[in-house]
């Protein structure tokens, strides 16, 4: 049995380390396509005009439409437009009070017997006993939190692929460096082509599966950031 122990050990010391350590991570994004742009096929150009020689112009620089992004490679503005505001509190309050008794048989006489009468008192002091408890217990607790935050700036996204039904997987990148401080804003997800303004934008409010990242790298970064010895500290400390 001892040595059954020790060889789980190695065991329960790597699960309570992957627990520490649960925390530990600063959050990331994925973007990766989601699984529905990878499963559906690409549209594929055709270029079969019923109209040859119309004075509208068609084919990839048609003279009267707007110049919009409409193929793989071709770039669109994305105006980055987030706000975010939520409130909300909560209380509750519980209470529970339990009691218990339970009394004991007794036995009486009726003859005048003084034997018997002697008897049923034994008797009695050994049958009638009580039992009785009682049990209370409360709880109560309250929170409340309040998030205000927006985000604006603008980035310029590829159009990756053109899915069957005419909507637009994009994906785009934006590095700043200025004094040792990068920031980096990337975003991604589906657009309809519909959605696309004259002037080749749209609103990150109207993009499906909308992943937007925006952070900053550098001296100021690190300085503000908990070491991972702390974060290690804190994620097992239990009080």
């Amino acid at each position: 049995m001892k040595q059954f122990l020790i060889h789980l050990m190695p065991i329960y010391a790597i699960l309570f380390l992957s627990g520490c350590t649960a925390n530990l991570t600063d959050p990331e994004i994925d973007f990766e396509p989601p699984a529905y742009v990878e499963q559906m096929p690409s549209r594929e150009d055709k270029k079969d005009f019923g109209s040859v020689g119309s004075i509208f112009g068609q084919g990839e620089n048609p003279l009267f439409t707007d110049h919009k992004a409409m193929h793989v490679n071709d770039v669109v503005t994305v105006v980055i437009s987030e706000n975010a505001k939520s409130a909300n509190s909560g209380s509750k309050q519980l209470t529970e009070d339990d009691s218990v008794g339970l009394g004991g048989g007794a036995f009486t006489s009726a003859g005048s017997n003084s034997a018997v009468n002697s008897a049923v008192k034994k008797l009695n002091g050994l049958t009638n006993v009580g039992f009785e408890a009682a049990s209370a217990s409360a709880y109560t607790g309250q929170g409340s939190s309040k998030r205000d935050s927006s985000f604006t700036t603008t980035v310029s996204a590829r159009i990756v692929k053109v899915l069957q039904n005419g909507n637009y997987f994009i994906s785009g990148k934006r590095e700043i460096l200025v004094d040792e401080q990068k920031q980096i804003i990337q975003i991604g997800g589906v657009i309809r082509p519909y959605d696309i303004d004259q002037y080749n934008k749209i609103n990150s409010s109207q993009i499906s599966d909308a992943k937007i990242l925006y952070k900053t790298e550098g001296e100021v970064d690190r300085a503000t950031k908990q070491g991972w010895g702390s974060k290690a500290i804190q994620s097992i400390w239990p009080f």
